[in-house]
């Protein structure tokens, strides 16, 4: 989830030559977070970004038995904008901007925490009366430094208004950005793309040759790439300016087709803090720690404010 536990990808050696075209295979690591799995893939030892993406969460694919669902307690972030994308099940976000939102599958949730937000995930009590399913993904993308200290805010965007593209077995919904002619409603910072993408057997994706840096990450079946096959729970980070088609293997594929510019400078990340700067985050784990909630930097969300996650010893 957006809370971040610690756990780092694995960058594999030694690519075939064939696949030049890949600067960085990452195979994410699993991690249980108490009835379901998350697989991180960014930031990984060798790519902390790409694009403006600095992290990446897989959730799931997880069942829950009646009464049971997520817990995830309010928890702060500065820095970044945050990117909720559902498959499968649903659960309900509240964050300090006042925002209060079931989120489904196909739709998008674009929080942007500037110089601070705090929000929670959780499954709905509702949710809990029958048995419940959670399959997505989560995303982080780093702000540039004059959105840092803007006020934080909040998008959400229903399935229906994010652009698709559906011919030669190819199916795109845009997320974020702009790519394949297609253009997001979702108020970005720097050039940037991200698309669910499913494609039926055998059927081919040309990536985006105008963007600086792409990348993809398989969730279910198999793609190749040179005649290499790359299976689910896999990232691969691409060259830039090569150009790049990937084709589905006998049972289909879906897959996250991301990227965008790169930052203009090195970003930090601790916790859920990501900045420009150390001192950004020193300040920001101070105010936290603090914990004041009525006049301090953060505030936390109205109808879940019972509770929060402390900062972590240590860091």
């Amino acid at each position: 989830m957006s809370w971040n536990p610690t756990q780092s990808p694995d960058c594999p050696e030694g690519l075939p030559a064939s696949l030049d075209a890949i600067e960085t295979l990452i195979i994410p690591r699993t991690r249980d977070l108490g009835g379901f799995e998350v697989r991180r893939a960014l930031p990984a030892p060798k790519r902390q970004m790409v694009g403006p993406f600095i992290f990446f969460d897989q959730m799931g694919p997880a069942e829950f038995l009646t009464g049971g669902g997520i817990d995830v307690r309010p928890h702060p972030h500065i820095g970044l904008a945050t990117v909720t994308y559902l498959y499968k099940g649903k659960f309900h976000h509240r964050d300090s901007t006042g925002a209060d939102q079931m989120v489904y599958p196909g739709e998008v949730n674009w929080m942007i925490a500037g110089e601070g937000v705090t929000h929670s995930e959780r499954t709905s009590e509702e949710m809990r009366t029958k048995p419940g399913s959670l399959f997505g993904i989560q995303t982080w993308v780093a702000l540039p430094e004059e959105a840092e200290d803007r006020g934080a805010s909040f998008e959400h965007h229903g399935r229906e208004a994010l652009p698709t593209l559906d011919e030669g077995g190819k199916q795109v919904r845009l997320i974020l950005g702009d790519a394949w002619g297609l253009r997001s409603p979702v108020k970005t910072f720097t050039e940037t793309f991200y698309a669910d993408v499913v494609l039926a057997p055998g059927a081919k994706l040309p990536l985006p040759d105008d963007q600086e840096d792409r990348g993809i990450y398989v969730t279910q079946g198999a793609i190749t790439v040179a005649g290499e096959t790359f299976p689910e729970g896999r990232m691969m980070v691409f060259r830039p300016g090569d150009r790049i088609s990937v084709t589905a293997g006998t049972q289909g594929a879906r897959l996250m087709v991301l990227g965008g510019a790169t930052m203009n400078g090195p970003r930090y990340i601790s916790w859920n803090f990501v900045a420009s700067s150390p001192e950004r985050i020193e300040a920001a784990k101070i105010s936290w720690r603090q914990g004041d909630f009525t006049h301090g930097r953060f505030h936390l969300p109205p109808g879940d404010d019972a509770e929060f996650i402390p900062l972590p010893d240590g860091i």
